[in-house]
């Protein structure tokens, strides 16, 4: 059964927030928030019957306004085009908001209520197939990358076997010429000292 949504107000960087969802936990992962803001007093409950309208006609998706300003909400919302006023602003904000905190004398539609949950689960549901695209997406690249090190890490391994087959076989012809110096040294030697007897014989007879 769809739950009954609320309309839940925030302000995070130079944007007024505002949501239908069917609780405080829900509009604070809809606005990615990383605290609970409800806790800080920096979010609320709105009956603002204008934020709600807005709200309830896209449940479960973000709207947005220039911080400080009373504008409509909407889903795609400008900057705030004077940062400078902030004070001033938030003052007349306060005004209004206390103003909007008279009952509405509008009667409640049990349908449009019902829609609106409706509505806000199918949002919900299209956020987390969304979300699980950019996780699928962000998974295959992980795996591209990781295909590319192993298969850079292969490269490197088959190119270091080949060097120490090298080396080996580099190696192994040096200890054999150092085999055949050292023969022919003595080889030499031994010849060496032969000729060297003949020639003292040669020059004594």
């Amino acid at each position: 059964m769809a739950r009954k949504l609320k309309t839940y107000q925030t302000s995070l960087g130079f944007f007024d927030l505002a949501i239908a969802a069917p609780s405080m936990k829900a509009a604070l992962e809809a606005w990615g928030a990383d605290s609970n803001l409800f806790h800080q007093g920096a979010a609320k409950e709105s009956d603002d019957p204008d934020v709600i309208a807005a709200t309830m006609a896209k449940p479960g998706v973000v709207l947005r306004r220039p911080v400080g300003s009373d504008g409509s909400f909407k889903e795609h919302a400008e900057l705030p085009t004077d940062l400078g006023g902030g004070r001033p602003t938030k003052a007349a904000r306060k005004s209004k908001g206390s103003k909007a905190k008279e009952p509405s004398s509008r009667p409640v539609d049990k349908a449009a209520e019902r829609k609106a949950a409706l509505d806000y689960q199918r949002e919900e549901r299209r956020r987390e197939l969304e979300r699980a695209k950019e996780e699928a997406a962000r998974q295959k690249e992980r795996e591209r990358r990781q295909q590319a090190v192993d298969k850079a890490q292969a490269a490197l391994d088959k190119a270091a076997q080949e060097h120490a087959k090298r080396a080996s076989a580099i190696q192994a012809e040096v200890e054999a010429l150092e085999k055949r110096s050292e023969a022919e040294e003595t080889r030499w030697d031994k010849e060496k000292a032969r000729l060297e007897a003949a020639l003292r014989r040669a020059r004594t007879n």
